[in-house]
């Protein structure tokens, strides 16, 4: 248990950062489930992406993800969906 007032606070803050931050990579992780699922049918949902691609953008704006981090989570999302959209269809 901290001793100090401000310590105290730090605490504080500290833990309403990590509910904030679980809650962005959270919704990071299921947009990013969600349009995996749409590769997954062959045929990727460009709204399911562009969801996804957003999330990860305002995962990282907050600094729950470190920025490259959500850079190269979009680029295999984007290079995922191309794939699965050039392949042929058997």
């Amino acid at each position: 248990m901290p001793i100090t007032k401000s310590a105290f606070k730090r605490m504080r803050k500290a833990k309403e950062q990590e509910l904030r931050n679980k809650a962005a990579k959270s919704g990071a992780k299921t947009a990013v489930k969600k349009a995996l699922a749409t590769i997954g049918t062959g045929q990727p949902d460009s709204a399911a992406l562009a969801q996804a691609t957003s999330a990860l953008d305002k995962a990282a704006s907050k600094g729950a993800l470190h920025k490259n981090a959500a850079a190269r989570r979009k680029s295999r999302l984007a290079r995922a969906a191309n794939k699965a959209a050039t392949a042929p269809s058997a």
